[in-house]
């Protein structure tokens, strides 16, 4: 914190009002601070652990505005949380253990199907539908995708959404609304992990958590206010903006298996 600029730090808390903005809405906020964080000379273990303390911020800030606007109903999330509560524990403390390379060949094809579905798939609305799982059932899907976010986390915000509009039966703003309590969880037991291993760096966490907190803010009134016609489109460009993400960079091992293909 010490040896970064003051215009550095202003820049990295601005990445963090927008990155919270668009995490509150449609999730994939750490596309944004995380390399920011990189590009400002912090090591990228601890530019990933500070990121998760500043975006929870940003999230319980989300999260807030959607149970104060009557969104979030925490006993049908109580299977669900708890079980996000124990995946993103084991996902945090296995990130250690197991080789992430085969994490990076699957994620950009799932996100791709997240985008295609939500473009061209059934309309997502407002409206509830029929819930094809019960709660109980639903948070080992939940507990899955948390055990992902302490794992990995790029996307979990739009596996979350996806999965409580086609399995819970929410409407697409209901269903965002939930994502931010259980994506609230996941990161806040990361936060947890990462901190007990030193690589929190709280002076930076803290100045980019007024950004997230802020972004979190709007973001959720935005989402409130225009519903579906603001959150779909928006999963739609965050997950096609991650699979560009992730497959710019040269060593990605899809990247390096298609060319190849192409060779």
């Amino acid at each position: 914190m010490a040896d970064l600029a003051p215009h550095v730090i202003a820049l990295l808390c601005l990445a963090a009002l927008v990155a919270g903005f668009v995490d509150a809405i449609a999730g994939g906020g750490g596309l944004i601070t995380v390399p920011a964080l990189i590009a400002a000379g912090i090591p990228p273990v601890s530019a990933i652990a500070t990121n998760k303390i500043q975006s929870s911020v940003g999230t319980a800030s989300a999260t807030w505005s959607f149970w104060r606007a009557g969104m979030i109903d925490f006993r049908r999330l109580r299977w669900p949380l708890a079980a996000t509560l124990i995946g993103a524990g084991l996902g945090a403390a296995a990130v250690t253990l197991v080789d992430t390379q085969w994490l990076l060949i699957l994620l950009p094809v799932m996100l791709v199907a997240i985008a295609l579905y939500f473009l061209l798939g059934p309309k997502a609305t407002d409206q509830d539908s029929y819930a094809r799982i019960g709660p109980f059932a639903y948070g080992f899907v939940a507990g899955g995708i948390g055990f992902y976010d302490g794992f990995f986390g790029p996307g979990a915000g739009s596996f979350y959404a996806l999965s409580l509009v086609m399995l819970l039966g929410m409407g697409l703003t209901r269903a965002t609304a939930h994502t931010k309590a259980l994506n609230l969880t996941s990161n806040l037991v990361s936060v947890a992990v990462l901190a007990a291993g030193g690589h929190v760096l709280w002076l930076l966490g803290a100045c980019m958590a007024v950004g997230q907190f802020i972004g979190g803010r709007l973001g959720a009134r935005a989402a409130l206010r225009f519903g579906p016609r603001l959150i779909r489109p928006l999963l739609v460009v965050i997950s096609l903006g991650m699979v560009a993400k992730l497959l710019s960079d040269p060593t990605n091992p899809l990247r390096v298996m298609i060319a190849g293909w192409l060779a």
